[in-house]
């Protein structure tokens, strides 16, 4: 009886961990749902006492949280180098914002949230901190950085999306 508890518990941990990892390799996280299902991205239901549109039925990274303009208002620049063994190095560099990364998928909070990284329109993850590293680029690829509120809208400024973009020349 003993060996059979024993291996039981074996096949769980073992099971456990191949299905996590079968689930991160499509795209599933620990967050509720998947980002590589674009269904899962459907625009949220919006009621009165719901302001993000979150708790509904997903979030929307196209939606905007727009700031007013002024000495208080969110800023984003970039920069792209070659990085001296391989890839490139991005930086990305904000004012009146602060990376939260515990706080993704949750309400949004004014001056918080996250960057998503995209290369030739298509989106390579988020980025919760100030520095990235792009182990390859195509030639002539064009790197957009955005920045987004804890709950994935775009934040923008007096509605013109926070967001910058800088070319890759081909060498």
């Amino acid at each position: 009886m003993e060996r059979s508890l024993a291996l039981f518990v074996i096949g769980l941990v073992f099971g456990g961990g191949i299905g996590f990892v079968t689930a991160a390799g499509y795209g599933v996280t620990l967050d509720g749902h998947d980002h590589g299902d674009p269904s899962a991205h459907a625009v949220a239901q919006q009621s009165p006492d719901n302001h993000s549109g979150h708790e509904m039925a997903g979030h929307n990274h196209d939606e905007l949280v727009s700031v007013a303009a002024g000495a208080g208002a969110p800023s984003l620049e970039i920069s792209l180098s070659p990085d001296p063994a391989t890839g490139y190095n991005l930086h990305v560099m904000t004012q009146n914002f602060t990376f939260t990364p515990g706080h993704a998928s949750q309400d949004h909070v004014p001056g918080e949230g996250h960057a998503h990284v995209y290369v030739n329109g298509e989106k390579l993850g988020r980025l919760y901190g100030a520095w990235m590293h792009l182990s390859s680029l195509p030639e002539n690829a064009t790197v957009e950085v955005t920045l987004n509120s804890n709950d994935h809208r775009m934040l923008a400024v007096d509605n013109q999306p926070l967001k910058a973009s800088v070319t890759v020349s081909a060498d």
